[in-house]
């Protein structure tokens, strides 16, 4: 027996009366397009075809809509949070782009991003793991590994003289905080080395680097064996101090009327940028004082593979987010874009097409 395929089983009535069939259109919804890449002549063009197709392709075209939105509104002040090991992996000079086009206004990382960056920006080399050396061979030949990558012991010792350098200029009685001393090395980069680099970049275009987790890298404990050099001889030290670092940027936060936030990663960095928030709100009502304003950000790009079912922070949406009142609802004029995938693929492609959307409007 034949059956009307539009009629449905155990039923004599045809498909339309049972529900109303839509065609998209109708209901405003966005048709999608095919990746027709012989249209393609620029990053960009294809940024922009990415964002008619599905996936972590169009969540890449939609970043590099927020992003361009964020960098290009006069008023919004942009904090760029970075975690994992993206200096190790080559990325600096993406991120010295950003900083040098204005894109950024702060930066929030951990201390082994800076370090391996700050390796690099004295013209030292990261190499290629082989796989065929065992981990225990890279430890007796002073191989450091980054999964795929590796940083030279050598180099770190380079390193602990530069920062010892630093530190012995420094006025013992000085309480220095992170992006005190992240600036005392790009300006000892820009004194001493040739080319750029993340904190050369960042002193000279006046922007902050604050690494909240500061113990928790080479640079680190490079300045603990100072202290407790200058501690075994009864010298005293620079001491330093991480709630500096957190009331200097919260008071730069309350200046502003927009915020953005542009995220690799997610960690420490992440979350204290963001806390920002929530510590005016809870100061403005358990402090009594009506003149501390409420800070929410409005733009956010985040690029991260870290999927939100882990539970963990480096997961946690902008929808969560909202939740703790760290950002403005999307239904209050909220704009953001979260890109599941590797940074060191999706974070070039999105600076490229967003400095080609710049170009040809500037």
């Amino acid at each position: 027996m034949s059956h009307d395929i539009n009629m449905p089983r155990d039923s004599g009535k045809p498909i339309e009366e049972i529900r109303e069939l839509h065609d998209g259109v109708s209901d405003g919804l966005e048709p999608l397009s095919p990746l027709d890449l012989s249209t393609i002549h620029s990053t960009d063009d294809l940024v922009r075809a990415m964002s008619q197709t599905a996936f972590a392709g169009r969540n890449l075209g939609e970043a590099a809509d927020v992003l361009e939105a964020m960098v290009r509104d006069p008023d919004c002040y942009v904090v760029c949070t970075l975690s994992g090991a993206m200096t190790v992996a080559k990325m600096g000079l993406v991120l010295c782009d950003m900083i040098e086009q204005g894109w950024i206004d702060a930066i929030v990382s951990t201390g082994a991003l800076m370090a391996h960056g700050f390796v690099e920006a004295t013209g030292r080399s990261h190499f290629k793991y082989d796989p065929a050396m065992s981990d225990q061979e890279l430890y007796e030949k002073g191989y450091d590994r980054v999964y795929d990558t590796l940083e030279l012991e050598r180099s770190l010792d380079d390193i602990e003289r530069i920062v010892l350098e630093v530190l012995q200029g420094m006025p013992r009685e000085l309480v220095y905080s992170s992006a005190d001393f992240h600036r005392m090395l790009g300006e000892w980069l820009e004194a001493n080395v040739e080319g750029r680099g993340v904190l050369r970049s960042a002193a000279l275009h006046d922007v902050p680097v604050y690494v909240p987790a500061l113990t928790d890298s080479e640079i680190g404990l490079d300045i603990a064996l100072y202290q407790r050099r200058c501690a075994l001889e009864g010298e005293g030290y620079p001491r330093y101090d991480a709630f500096l670092d957190l009331e200097d940027y919260t008071d730069r936060i309350r200046k502003q009327t927009t915020l953005g936030i542009f995220t690799v990663g997610g960690g420490v960095p992440r979350n204290w940028a963001q806390q920002v928030a929530p510590y005016l709100e809870i100061m403005r009502v358990r402090l009594q004082d009506e003149s501390i304003p409420i800070r929410r950000f409005q733009y956010g790009v985040r690029l991260c593979p870290e999927p939100v079912h882990w539970g963990g922070l480096s997961g946690c949406t902008y929808r969560e987010g909202v939740s703790w009142g760290k950002f403005v609802a999307p239904e209050a004029g909220g704009r953001y874009a979260e890109v599941l995938a590797d940074a060191t693929v999706t974070w070039p492609i999105l600076v490229k097409a967003v400095q080609e959307r710049l170009s040809k409007r500037s």
